[in-house]
């Protein structure tokens, strides 16, 4: 008889994978009903509602899109490497260039409102989680899409790839969580205790970004859902191994 196990785990494969995307787009949307709703929508003029293009491009591109381009490496595990890495990287282009939108948002508001610049705990850790960001891609462009690094190279930094866009993940959720408290703070202080309803909906948007984050953590780390091996990543695998024994690589 077939063992049922390979089976009953691809199913929760699928339903984990499903219920990420639900709970990722029903964040973006949340947002947006948040901003557009009760902040009163979007424009590009140094208004408030050109800030509120800030929190919507910050969810969709650093959480949602981030997390759903790491996500790529497990749903498409059985496919080329080289094609799961050219959409792993053009899903993280477009989420730079999103998350920039929001970042020049939020600065050019605060310039026509003449309201200081990086002040608060959400700008500190929102200024780094971009900046790691953009390195991050930077050297991931470097290092595997092109790649301009050697084999021996790119096997001494992949560890370190990996931990880092899942620290990056965590990072921009954790951020998201202040920038959300501190909008409701800054709009609704003397309302808030009492469950108003945009009070009420920016809490359970904070709620859903940090299932989606442990959604994600999950995929990702799972032994069960990483990519089989094959010649190319065995081939850094090897690499590795002999630079952390103090061998020299040879050139496969």
């Amino acid at each position: 008889m077939e063992d049922p196990a390979p089976s009953s785990g691809r199913s929760a494969f699928v339903w984990l994978v499903g219920a990420s995307q639900v709970v990722g787009l029903a964040s973006v949307v949340l947002t947006g009903v948040w901003m557009g709703h009760f902040r009163g929508g979007f424009a590009w003029d140094g208004t408030a509602q050109e800030f509120n293009l800030h929190p919507l491009c910050m969810v969709l591109g650093l959480v949602f899109l981030q997390g759903d381009a790491i996500l790529v490496y497990r749903v498409f595990r059985n496919e080329s490497k080289k094609n799961v890495k050219i959409l792993h990287g053009i899903i993280h282009l477009l989420a730079l260039i999103i998350s920039i939108i929001g970042f020049v948002a939020v600065f050019d508001f605060h310039r026509a409102a003449k309201i200081p610049d990086m002040y608060s705990l959400h700008s500190w850790c929102g200024m780094g989680t971009m900046i790691l960001f953009c390195v991050q891609w930077v050297l991931g462009l470097v290092f595997f899409l092109l790649p301009v690094a050697s084999s021996w190279l790119r096997a001494l930094y992949l560890p370190f790839h990996v931990f880092c866009g899942l620290v990056l993940l965590a990072m921009a959720v954790g951020t998201s969580l202040l920038g959300i408290t501190e909008k409701l703070l800054f709009s609704i202080m003397p309302t808030y205790s009492k469950f108003v309803s945009e009070g009420v909906l920016a809490n359970t948007l904070g709620i859903l970004l940090v299932c989606f984050g442990v959604l994600l953590g999950y995929l990702i780390t799972k032994e069960d859902y990483k990519r089989p091996p094959n010649p190319e990543e065995e081939a850094l695998s090897v690499h590795f191994k002999t630079l952390t024994e103090g061998g020299s690589p040879t050139t496969p």
